[in-house]
C-alpha cells in the first residue's frame, strides 16, 4: 500500500478482523481487543512502515489500532516527550509492552526515558523503566550497578503492584543469569521473597520464578 493509506480503511479492516473468542481470551489478561496478533502482523506487513498512519492509528485510542501503529511506525521518529505521553496513556498491558519493546528500545531517547521512568511514582510507568533496565543488564552489563539494583529489588519486589513486580522480577532473573558474582544473592533474594513461585507455567516453558529461571538459563549456557 502507498504512504497515503486511509485511516478509515484500516480501521474498517481491523473491525472486520475482530473475533469475540480472541477478545474473551485477551480480556482475561487485561487487553481490550479481539484481533488475532498473527492477522494483525499480516496487515502490518502489507501496510509496511508508515509513520503518519502510525500516529493517526495511535490517536484513535483503540487498542488494536495502537498495536498496529507500533508495527508500522518508525521508532526513531518519536520525540522524548511524545513517547512519555504515549506510555502514560497506553492503558493495556499488550500496548504498553509493545510500545516499550518496538518503539522505545529503538529510539535515541531510550536511556533518558529509562532513567526518568525508573523513578516515576506511577507503578505502571516505573515498570517500563525496569523493563528497560532489565534489557540494559543483558546488553550493557558494564553500565549496570547490579548490587544497587538488587538492594532495591530486595526491598520493594514483594509488595510491588503486578506489572511493576513482573518487570522487577525480570531484572532480578537477568542479574542472576548475567552476573556470576551476584548469582547467589539473586537466587537467595528470589527464594526468600517467593515472587511468582506458583505462577502457572505451560509444559516446555521456563517458570518466571527467578531461582528456577536463573538455574535453567545458566544450565542452557553451560554454566
Amino acid at each position: 500500500m502507498a504512504e497515503t493509506t486511509n485511516l478509515a480503511e484500516v480501521m474498517a479492516e481491523l473491525g472486520a478482523l475482530e473475533d469475540p473468542k480472541v477478545r474473551a481470551v485477551n480480556e482475561r489478561h487485561g487487553d481490550d481487543h479481539g484481533v488475532h496478533l498473527g492477522k494483525l502482523r499480516a496487515l502490518a506487513k502489507r501496510l509496511k512502515t508508515q509513520q503518519p498512519l502510525a500516529r493517526e492509528l495511535w490517536r484513535t485510542g483503540d487498542s488494536a489500532a495502537r498495536l498496529l501503529a507500533l508495527l508500522v511506525c518508525r521508532p526513531k521518529a518519536y520525540g522524548r516527550d511524545e513517547l512519555d505521553a504515549m506510555l502514560r496513556e497506553a492503558r493495556t498491558p499488550k500496548v504498553h509492552d509493545w510500545l516499550v519493546n518496538y518503539a522505545v528500545k529503538k529510539n535515541p531517547h531510550a536511556e533518558e526515558l529509562r532513567l526518568a521512568w525508573f523513578a516515576d511514582p506511577d507503578p505502571v510507568v516505573a515498570s517500563a523503566g525496569w523493563a528497560l533496565t532489565a534489557e540494559r543488564v543483558v546488553k550493557k552489563p558494564a553500565d549496570v550497578d547490579a548490587a544497587g539494583l538488587l538492594d532495591v529489588i530486595e526491598a520493594e519486589l514483594k509488595d510491588a503492584p503486578d506489572r511493576l513486580q513482573w518487570a522487577m522480577n525480570t531484572c532480578l532473573a537477568q542479574i542472576g543469569i548475567g552476573f556470576p558474582a551476584h548469582r547467589a544473592r539473586a537466587v537467595a533474594v528470589g527464594e526468600r521473597l517467593e515472587v511468582l513461585k506458583d505462577y502457572p507455567t505451560p509444559p516446555g516453558c521456563t517458570s518466571p520464578y527467578a531461582p528456577v529461571w536463573i538455574a535453567e538459563m545458566v544450565r542452557r549456557r553451560g554454566g
